[in-house]
């Protein structure tokens, strides 16, 4: 009998509660090189965000008390984690672009080499690249 699904996972995206989310579109466009095609509601209340196949969407919350950052919850956790082929370059890129550097490149024990970033609302998000 053969079980392995027919239908496959082909994507997948975070979805992150923030206070504006037209600031924070265009904070991820200009710091982190995302970009967008339109944002959905009247007034603007959500967005789907993309760079190199990986997405990211962004919905306004009704209370700006409900945007909650993991690491307010559970130390040094972050909201996104996205694996990179060149995490050297690319924090030199958002250095350049004027990110919020949370923390600077390192090689943790786990064996990835990264970094983190933090956005409008206090999000945290990590780069990172195995180290063989």
């Amino acid at each position: 009998m053969n079980t392995e699904p027919k239908a496959k996972l082909t994507a997948s995206s975070p979805v992150l509660l923030v206070k504006d989310v037209v600031a924070a579109a265009n904070y991820y466009r200009d710091t982190m090189g995302f970009s967008y095609n339109r944002f959905w509601g009247e007034p603007p209340n959500f967005v789907i965000l993309e760079r190199d196949g990986m997405y990211v969407m962004l919905r306004q919350a009704e209370d700006p008390k409900h945007v909650v950052p993991h690491w307010t919850v559970a130390d040094k956790l972050w909201n996104i984690y996205f694996w990179v082929s060149d995490v050297d370059a690319l924090y030199e890129e958002f250095k350049s672009r004027g990110a919020k550097i949370d923390y600077g490149l390192c090689d943790q024990p786990y064996g990835c080499r990264e970094f983190g970033t933090q956005d409008l609302d206090g999000h945290d998000i990590g780069f990172g690249k195995v180290v063989e």
